[in-house]
This record gives C-alpha cells, sequence and structure tokens, in this order.
C-alpha cells in the first residue's frame, strides 16, 4: 500500500469533485456503502480515458457511484452494471438518474452468477470492471471474460484489502479469511496463460489484466 506521507500528498493533487459526487461520498461514508477509495477512482478514471471503451461491464453498482464516475470521465462509453442488493439496486438507478445518466448507464438487478446470460448477451465489453463479492472474483472473470472485445481490459478492485494480503493474517477472522481468498485470486491471476495482470498499490489495491 501507499505510505501514507504519499497518501497525503497525491490526495492534494485531485481535483475537487462535484456536488452531487461528494453526496454520494459522504452517503457512502456515512451508510458504510463500500465504494472505491478516492485514488483508486481517480486511477480508474484515468484508464477509462486511455482506453476508450465504447461499452464498459461492471460487476458491483453498489450505489451506482464507480459507474457516474467512469461515465463522466469519458463520455462516449456506454456501461452496464448490476446489482444484487435490491435497496442498492434502487439507489443506484436514482443516482444515476440524478446525474442525468440513465441513457448511459444500464443497471440490471440480481446476482451477476445468475443474470449472467442477460450480460453476457450486451457484450462484448471493452472492459470488465470487477468490485463484487471478493470470493467470486475468479468465478466473475472466468464467465465475464469471454465477452471482451479482442483488446479488453479486465480491472479488479480490492486486490490489497487494506493491507491483510499483504500481512496475511492467520487469525481466523472474517478479514483474514477474505484476504486469503483474494491472495489466492491473485495468485491465479498472474499465473493465467492468456493473461497478464499487474497489481498496483493504490486505493485499495488495483489489478490490470489484458490478454497475452
Amino acid at each position: 500500500m501507499i505510505d501514507p506521507k504519499q497518501e497525503t500528498y497525491l490526495m492534494k493533487t485531485l481535483d475537487e469533485p462535484d456536488e452531487h459526487i461528494q453526496q454520494l461520498q459522504t452517503y457512502a461514508q456515512d451508510h458504510r456503502v463500500p465504494i472505491m477509495e478516492p485514488l483508486g477512482i481517480e486511477f480508474l478514471e484515468q484508464l477509462i480515458r486511455m482506453k476508450q471503451p465504447k461499452r464498459i461491464l461492471e460487476i458491483g453498482a453498489a450505489i451506482g457511484y464507480s459507474a457516474i464516475r467512469m461515465a463522466q470521465c469519458y463520455p462516449h462509453s456506454e456501461i452496464v452494471t448490476v446489482e444484487r442488493e435490491e435497496q442498492r439496486y434502487h439507489e443506484a438507478v436514482q443516482n444515476i438518474q440524478d446525474a442525468q445518466l440513465e441513457n448511459r448507464i444500464k443497471v440490471v438487478f440480481g446476482d451477476a452468477l445468475e443474470v449472467s446470460d442477460d450480460l453476457l448477451s450486451q457484450g462484448p465489453y471493452d472492459v470488465l470492471f470487477i468490485d463484487a463479492a471478493k470470493g467470486q472474483y475468479q468465478r466473475f472473470f472466468e464467465l465475464f471474460t469471454p465477452s471482451l472485445a479482442k483488446d479488453g481490459v479486465i480491472i479488479s478492485d480490492n486486490v490489497l484489502f487494506k493491507g491483510y494480503v499483504a500481512d496475511n493474517p492467520n487469525d481466523g477472522s472474517n478479514k483474514a479469511k477474505i484476504a486469503r481468498k483474494i491472495e489466492a485470486y491473485n495468485e491465479w491471476l498472474i499465473q493465467h496463460p492468456d493473461f497478464k495482470t499487474n497489481i498496483v498499490p493504490i486505493g485499495d489495491g488495483v489489478a490490470i489484466s489484458t490478454k497475452r
């Protein structure tokens, strides 16, 4: 993870988000909704600007925060995002409407593994962004990478999990169990014969995978 002094410095380099984004950030903090950390979402936005994807598939909409950020940073993209928790699904739909992005962001309600046929039918995608149940990352990757365009990119968030993956705790806690699952996913990614992966220690850890 980034040194705290470096993180403090980098935070000062970020642009002030607009009022709607600030409201979403405050809501997420107050209601303990997991959204990308500021440096992580800025890094994701830069990847989107560089890639300039026509279509993005996001696994894990939550309240629509990252989908809105991706749509705002590159205005020529269309995003399909999926959320399995009903309250968050409705919140995402409302937040996207408030951002006037409903014509570019489609929110699908359901478990990504159960509505996969619907999601796959809307491809191909230029970017697959995985930010949902940590124990299912490998299944998401295997299930949805066939819908990627030839030069598609897979971005996985939270792959360092607040430092627990590197610390490798063995205390039997839920965090330790999740960390071991993410560590296994990372190892699987790194050894994948068809994809080259780099893990960037920014935000909560971002893995970028491209076809070999």
